[in-house]
């Protein structure tokens, strides 16, 4: 086998850790779309692009973490297959939405060759997803119906939060777990610019 096809296998250890986060969050988002539900009502349309960012925070957390080929996608898709095993209203239609968003996350990494896991990237990724589920939404809830000023206001506050919530606020929440110490051994304890909690 390729030694470097070899270095971006996930372990087995990583494909827990993968698993485990997909699982977490897949509930988390459950409760999250309870609330948008909730506040979609007295607030409009508008309130699912305010919140998506949330929605592809763990593919920012799990590829920052293993930093590895796929993981991204992996991990956005394991939490779309959660929540709908968790009773999302939507249904099977959610994996498809995982795999949309998680195909968007990924493709920042995939651009840098899986070598970059700077903020800007995971900026962009967090980006990249809003853009990608922006046109998924679009066909699937007809935005070509919408006023020109409500589609622009509506893409540019998700691709905000996309960046925010979940590229901002997914490496924020890595870093905090990594302190715990929880996550020796994993890629961002060797590379990232952090301590790790052993040595620090």
């Amino acid at each position: 086998m390729d030694p470097q096809t070899s270095s971006r296998a996930w372990t087995q250890r990583e494909t827990t850790v993968i698993a485990a986060l997909g699982v977490v969050f897949g509930v988390l988002y459950l409760g999250w779309a309870q609330l948008w539900l909730m506040l979609q009502v007295p607030l409009g349309v508008i309130m699912l692009d305010v919140m998506f960012g949330f929605w592809c925070i763990v593919s920012i957390i799990a590829a920052y973490i293993i930093r590895k080929p796929f993981v991204a996608f992996g991990s956005e898709v394991i939490a779309a297959i959660a929540e709908v095993l968790t009773g999302h209203p939507a249904g099977l239609v959610l994996l498809l939405t995982g795999i949309v968003q998680g195909a968007g996350a990924e493709l920042p990494f995939a651009l840098t060759r899986w070598q970059n896991y700077s903020l800007a990237v995971l900026l962009a990724a967090g980006a990249s997803a809003a853009v990608f589920s922006f046109a998924y939404t679009w066909i699937r809830f007809n935005y070509g119906s919408l006023s020109a000023g409500l589609l622009i206001t509506m893409f540019v506050i998700r691709v905000a939060s996309g960046m925010l919530l979940a590229g901002y606020l997914g490496r924020v929440l890595a870093e905090r777990l990594h302190r715990t110490g929880v996550l020796a051994g994993l890629a961002i304890d060797t590379t990232s610019g952090a301590p790790s909690p052993k040595r620090a």
